[in-house]
């Protein structure tokens, strides 16, 4: 079976995906004018503005609504999902596996060069990740306690294929909910196993165990305790990789020698090597940011704000903090300590040696309690997603509430297997449903991208006038559509 899945991997991977992903990314980079590139400085302030406090509608769009005569909304019994949460979600899956153990296997199978398409695939996918995560809020629909949507709902709504929607909808629940959770909870069982030769089963018993604690408070609390422990976690590891870094400084200009001449040198194309950067750094990039994959969407949906393009902006953003800055903290980290030499070490080990090269024995519990963190937020944030895609497939069915419970308890099972489950087995898995997954996303997001497109010509042409919170009416923009957009006043 394992033999089967490879095969398919290798012709989605070798052939077909690659040029998919980096062909739609030059495509939105350049009918967005690079928006990854000109709008960072507005992807900061919204990010600022959305930590420090909830947003409110602004005063013209209160006064237009007067002006109607509209009543004023009644008191929610819980408070909105901010944008700033909505990011936390979205980076909680992100920040993960893909950026310990996903970097050091990209190194070890793809050599160094692979940290450069790593680069690579953030810098232009991030304005996929802009494209996809606008149209989620755009689609988006008023759940029970917030908003929700994602790719099956602007299949649905924006295309006006259900099928696709729910092709998606099954292919995303298994992804993320059950196959991405064993892959996380395999690297971690090795991580402790590892670092203090803790038992893989009954770290994967605690784990599912919590897990279930939290996701039965439903979206709000996933959102909280995302917005508590991502920063903390992600501040956490960059300091100590900046440490590594100014200890071996010195090193530095090789490291990045070996990283350019392995995604272009002659000697790794005359190897096939060449390839194998490209496919290694792409397929782990893509697994660790997930810009155009069609995950993050779910979680920029339910922000509530005032304009698509806010969500957006700030969804772009994640894409650069996870790639840019947290894996290519590991890779400096393993490529200045040398262990990318090492045969015997794989995935998050090599990662635990690098790291114990540097800074002795203790470097090894720091990775294991780093991914503690990292892989805790990303079961979180996984099985949200799942969930989400859970209640669009059923909506309302008389069973929805029983299976979905049932589901819980499946991705919770999943964290069990992937303790006692092979490296190999786990990330095969991983690969095909992402690779599935990621195709139907990427037709849907290139037949809807002038939605897109058209919003952010609104912004920037708010932004012109002065006004500092752009407004979205959806009247004015899309007249043809503003009937399917029911998420939006």
């Amino acid at each position: 079976m394992i033999q089967l899945i490879d095969s398919i991997n290798n012709i989605f991977w070798g052939y077909f995906l690659i040029a998919a992903l980096i062909a739609c990314a030059l495509w939105f980079t350049i009918r967005t004018k690079g928006v990854q590139f000109t709008m960072i400085g507005e992807m900061f302030r919204l990010l600022g503005e959305s930590a420090n406090k909830l947003e409110e509608p602004a005063s013209e769009d209160i006064q237009s609504k007067e002006a109607c005569g509209e009543k004023k909304h009644q008191k929610r019994k819980k408070k909105p999902i901010s944008s700033f949460q909505a990011f936390a979600v979205s980076l909680a899956t992100r920040v993960g596996t893909g950026n310990l153990a996903g970097v050091a296997c990209a190194i070890a199978v793809g050599g160094p060069g692979a940290v450069f398409w790593m680069w690579i695939t953030a810098l232009l996918g991030s304005a996929t990740a802009f494209v996809e995560s606008t149209l989620a809020q755009l689609f988006k629909i008023k759940g029970k306690d917030s908003f929700v949507g994602g790719p099956a709902y602007y299949m649905e709504r924006g295309l006006g294929r259900r099928w696709m929607g729910m092709v998606f909808a099954v292919l995303i629940t298994l992804t993320f909910g059950l196959s991405y959770n064993s892959v996380q909870s395999n690297t971690l069982c090795a991580a402790l196993d590892g670092a203090f030769g803790w038992s893989r089963l009954i770290v994967g018993l605690v784990l599912s165990a919590i897990m279930l604690l939290i996701i039965f408070g439903g979206i709000h609390r996933i959102a909280h305790f995302s917005s508590v422990i991502v920063p903390f976690m992600a501040l956490g590891y960059i300091s100590l990789a900046l440490i590594v870094v100014l200890m071996n400084v010195s090193s530095l200009p090789g490291v990045f020698r070996m990283i350019f001449e392995g995604a272009f040198g002659f000697r790794q194309a005359a190897g096939g090597l060449m390839g194998g950067a490209i496919m290694q750094g792409v397929k782990r990039g893509l697994f660790s940011n997930e810009a155009g994959e069609g995950s993050a969407p779910n979680a920029a949906a339910t922000a509530h704000t005032s304009h698509p393009v806010k969500q957006g902006l700030i969804q772009a953003l994640g894409v650069f903090t996870d790639t840019l800055v947290i894996c290519s903290c590991t890779a400096f980290i393993i490529l200045c300590s040398g262990a990318a030499l090492n045969p015997d070490a794989e995935g998050v080990q090599l990662t635990q040696l690098a790291l114990s090269s540097q800074i002795g024995k203790a470097g090894g519990s720091f990775v294991a309690v780093a991914l503690l963190f990292f892989v805790f937020s990303s079961l979180i944030g996984n099985y949200y997603y799942g969930e989400a895609n859970m209640h669009f497939m059923l909506k309302g069915h008389a069973s929805e509430r029983l299976l979905v419970g049932i589901y819980r308890f499946c991705s919770a099972g999943m964290v069990v297997f992937g303790a006692l489950a092979s490296l190999d087995t786990v990330w095969a898995i991983a690969d095909l449903f992402m690779a599935l997954m990621t195709t139907f996303n990427l037709l849907a997001i290139l037949l809807l991208g002038r939605y897109a497109f058209r919003l952010l010509d609104d912004y920037r042409a708010q932004k012109r006038k002065g006004f500092r919170s752009p407004v979205f009416h959806k009247k004015e923009v899309f007249p043809d559509i503003c009937d399917k957009l029911e998420g939006w006043e």
